[in-house]
């Protein structure tokens, strides 16, 4: 961790939408929602700002990485996970066992730094995997999982900059080029993701105008896609509306993947340079 400002302040903090970014690849079903569930059941406690950002720091991911873990290597309810760290029986920087009431030890040479996620993963991260298949232990309603449809799972438009680290500026200009929107009073997960996205894009020197050229091209996949599924979606069959919704979450997931791989060959030359 780099030393404290003159100011007495920690540096390099990252937002919840950096970290979101920097947890995806390990744990492609992360979500915004669930970093919050795990503040709300005192599993993490991350630093505010004076207007109420969160700041996370290394040990705070470090200790967010061991109850991903936890949960899905090892199928722990919360409470027992947060007893264990209270106990010290869970090391958060190492995930190994240690003798109870230790609690200063050296971080994990392994685990990356501030500076190097930031380089390594840029917020939104690499395209998520599909998520994974449930397994018999675990339970049947997991309120820490991804609730990205969940009705009552809103953002506002100060969580929404907070998460996706834009400023208000930036916020309104995106919107008003279509790139996310309200759902109903306030914002769902697809709007941060979306947000968390174009900060990218925006901090790479992409104007936010240049942006909707991307809306449109993913407007236009999407409607192709719906084609292709509507002639199951017209029959009464529930297994045909559940097989039509597999064929959709496989189309947008390869078309994603497809859409990197063009990309990637189209840079190729640039490789030897």
């Amino acid at each position: 961790m780099p030393e404290a400002e003159s100011t007495g302040e920690r540096a390099s903090h990252l937002s919840i939408g950096e970290v979101l970014a920097l947890l995806l690849e390990e744990f492609p079903d992360v979500t915004i929602s669930k970093i919050r569930f795990l503040e709300s059941q005192g599993l993490i406690n991350p630093e505010r700002t004076p207007s109420g950002y969160r700041k996370f720091y290394e040990d705070d991911i470090d200790l967010l990485r061991v109850i991903l873990r936890e949960q899905r290597e090892n199928f722990l309810p919360l409470k027992v996970i947060k007893d264990r760290l209270d106990s010290g029986e869970i090391d958060p920087t190492s995930e190994q066992t240690r003798p109870k009431g230790i609690v200063n030890v050296p971080d994990a040479p392994a685990a990356p730094t501030i500076d190097q996620a930031r380089q390594d993963h840029p917020a939104g991260g690499p395209p998520p995997a599909p998520p994974p298949a449930p397994t018999p232990e675990a339970p049947a309603v997991d309120p820490t999982g991804p609730i990205e449809r969940t009705p009552g799972d809103r953002f506002s438009f100060e969580e929404l900059c907070e998460s996706a680290g834009l400023t208000v500026k930036q916020a309104q200009e995106l919107e008003s080029f279509g790139l996310f929107a309200k759902d109903g009073p306030d914002y769902g997960t697809d709007a941060i993701e979306i947000a968390a996205h174009c900060q990218t894009m925006l901090e790479a020197g992409i104007d936010a105008r240049h942006l909707k050229t991307w809306r449109v091209s993913a407007e236009r996949e999407a409607g192709l896609y719906e084609q292709l599924i509507q002639p199951l979606l017209r029959q009464r069959n529930p297994d045909a509306h559940r097989q039509a919704l597999s064929d959709l979450g496989r189309l947008e997931y390869s078309g994603g993947q497809l859409r990197a791989a063009i990309v990637r060959a189209s840079l190729r030359h640039h490789a030897g340079h």
